[in-house]
């Protein structure tokens, strides 16, 4: 699907695109086999039958047509225009001209390619003559370039247009969302010294756990444990660096909450695809062009409260907003979830400390290690691999109480082995006892413990670890 449907909708484009690989021009694979020569021939012809198109068209027409109507129109159309003005063209070279001119019109010119390759889960433009794709985790440059500034600039300037964004010397730094929930973040001259910068992030189909599992992300050991833990309303932080995975896993947890419950999503934007019937989106609002109108996940997360929710999932957070959600998560929301960029479950519980301290309400630390080891009971850790995997590499209970310093017990790690020649990683996931008070509140839920972790005898001393933390 290309970036036309996020715009509009399903635009009907031709079978077998998507897996074609675009050349310096946006062209196809064959082109590139005909030469350089030929390809940038046929792209200096693509603005010259775009202006002519869009003189042969009734654009009032085309508006109540379908998108994929209006492909097919725009192609019939510039059909007739060349074969009535010429050049005289070979069908190959013939057909690149009219999908790179429709692609032009109504699409995203030179990225099309990308963005019809199911495999590409971020494309990175860094100036006109540099663009980068990220798939299965791992980043390359591709032979993509826009034939100039102004083309990179009027493709950037068609994606804002559509929700209702601007981007100019004034605004040079603009986040937007496509209908379909693709992000996009633009930064362009003077805050860029590289040129103009667009970077689309799509978000992959929501997975279930057990697809997770083939993937190597965690074990079925572990799918038990964390389905007994969201059954049972524990409260869960999934922590890890930029693209481990967090979302990925919170939505898969999301999946576990019970058809019969009320939940509220808060995002900045928004990324989960809850399946639910039950599920309430909310999605901060960034300032319109007065610098009036803005509306921060803090906000969202207060309103949640009076909308009588039973979990309430943060997508991620930043800021003064960990306090609002520490505390509902220990009066009443139990069974909550949310995610925070931290590098380690100690890093996790650190940094929602400092966050919750962010917030208007000045609360001396140790009140606040009382706050979170009151409302978290889960630290789920994830990493992403040299090799492009995303695996979780602890889970972990806070053992700690009140004001004490946090204790963290792991319930489950990762021990990876040496990377492979291929550059591959492997390794086991260790399964370590569940510490008893985890292991009483699922039985009072009519949960319980999987057999590959056991539980913490009563008279044993339990293996934990301090994760830092103020005291004054």
């Amino acid at each position: 699907m290309s970036l036309r449907s996020r715009l509009s909708g399903p635009d009907g484009h031709p079978p077998g695109t998507a897996s074609q690989p675009a050349n310096g021009t946006g062209a196809t694979g064959a082109t590139g086999a005909r030469g350089a020569e030929g390809a940038e021939a046929t792209a200096r012809l693509v603005p010259a039958y775009r202006t002519k198109l869009l003189e042969e068209i009734d654009l009032a027409e085309m508006s109540a047509l379908t998108p994929a109507e209006r492909r097919s129109r725009l192609e019939r159309v510039l059909g007739h225009l060349i074969s009535r003005e010429g050049p005289v063209l070979a069908t190959d070279d013939r057909d690149l001209l009219i999908r790179r001119v429709v692609d032009e019109a109504l699409g995203l010119g030179v990225l099309e390619p990308l963005l019809e390759d199911a495999s590409v889960t971020e494309i990175m433009v860094n100036g006109p003559d540099q663009v980068f794709v990220e798939r299965a985790g791992r980043v390359a440059q591709v032979p993509v370039r826009f034939a100039s500034h102004e083309q990179l600039m009027q493709t950037i300037e068609r994606i804002v247009s559509t929700v209702n964004r601007r981007v100019d010397e004034s605004n040079p730094m603009v986040d937007a969302r496509l209908p379909t929930g693709e992000r996009v973040n633009v930064v362009i001259p003077p805050l860029s010294l590289t040129g103009a910068t667009l970077t689309i992030r799509r978000f992959p189909r929501a997975y279930r756990l057990d697809e997770l599992v083939r993937l190597g992300t965690l074990d079925d050991a572990m799918v038990l444990l964390l389905s007994a833990f969201i059954r049972a309303r524990f409260n869960v932080i999934v922590s890890g660096g930029t693209g481990s995975g967090k979302t990925t896993l919170l939505n898969a947890l999301s999946g576990l909450i019970p058809e019969t419950e009320r939940i509220i999503t808060v995002e900045d934007a928004a990324e989960l695809q809850l399946q639910q019937q039950h599920v309430i989106r909310l999605e901060t609002r960034p300032p319109n062009v007065e610098g009036k109108g803005r509306v921060t996940v803090r906000d969202l997360v207060r309103n949640s409260l009076r909308m009588r929710p039973d979990r309430i999932i943060v997508g991620e957070v930043r800021g003064g907003e960990t306090l609002d959600m520490l505390q509902a998560m220990s009066t009443g929301h139990d069974g909550s979830l949310a995610t925070v960029h931290a590098n380690s479950a100690e890093d996790a519980l650190m940094r929602l400390q400092t966050l919750a301290s962010m917030s208007e309400v000045e609360i001396p630390f140790p009140a606040l290690q009382d706050q979170i080891n009151s409302a978290v009971d889960v630290l789920v850790q994830l990493a992403r691999f040299p090799d492009g995997s995303r695996k979780i590499v602890e889970i972990s209970l806070l053992a700690s109480h009140g004001r004490e310093t946090f204790q963290i017990a792991s319930v489950c790690r990762f021990r990876a082995r040496p990377m492979t020649p291929d550059g591959r990683i492997f390794g086991t996931f260790e399964h370590l006892p569940v510490t008893r008070r985890a292991a009483d509140r699922l039985t009072m839920t009519g949960e319980s413990v999987p057999p590959a972790f056991g539980v913490a005898a009563p008279d044993s001393r339990l293996t934990t670890r301090e994760a830092g933390g103020a005291t004054g």
